[in-house]
């Protein structure tokens, strides 16, 4: 858990409006091979509920506000996110789920990797294992 990471985006404040943004390998440890964003979440849903063996994201809340639960096998962390300029930097092999969605939420998330469903871990148990594995 010591390299997760809640990363302050650059702010340009303007009367007009504000504007944050994210460049590979600056802002962020990685270079960008896949965005995706979820959103129209219904009440009570949870998204996520898996792992990656080699992606690393970056998750911001674009708009409203969710919970980004992230467990090592061990230890169970929540960072709630809020604000378009902070960034959470997760690393490869963390089990994560996103939870507790606002109304009209917007979650952006930029990937280390492309899509790859043999990346994912999808099964806790699976997961503390692999987790164990690589302690050794």
């Amino acid at each position: 858990m010591d390299s997760v990471q809640l990363i302050d985006l650059p702010k340009v404040l303007d009367r007009r409006g504000n504007l944050s943004f994210f460049e590979s390998n600056n802002q962020i440890p990685f270079k960008i091979k896949r965005t995706y964003w979820i959103y129209d979440v219904p009440g009570g849903e949870i998204r996520g509920s898996h792992a990656f063996k080699e992606s690393c994201e970056l998750i911001i809340a674009l708009s409203g506000s969710f919970d980004v639960i992230l467990n090592d096998g061990e230890v169970e962390k929540k960072y709630n996110l809020n604000r378009s300029y902070f960034g959470l930097y997760v690393p490869k092999m963390l089990w994560r789920r996103v939870e507790n969605f606002s109304t009209n939420s917007l979650a952006l998330i930029v990937s280390s990797i492309s899509y790859d469903e043999n990346d994912y871990i999808r099964d806790f148990d699976e997961f503390k294992m692999l987790r164990n594995e690589i302690k050794k």
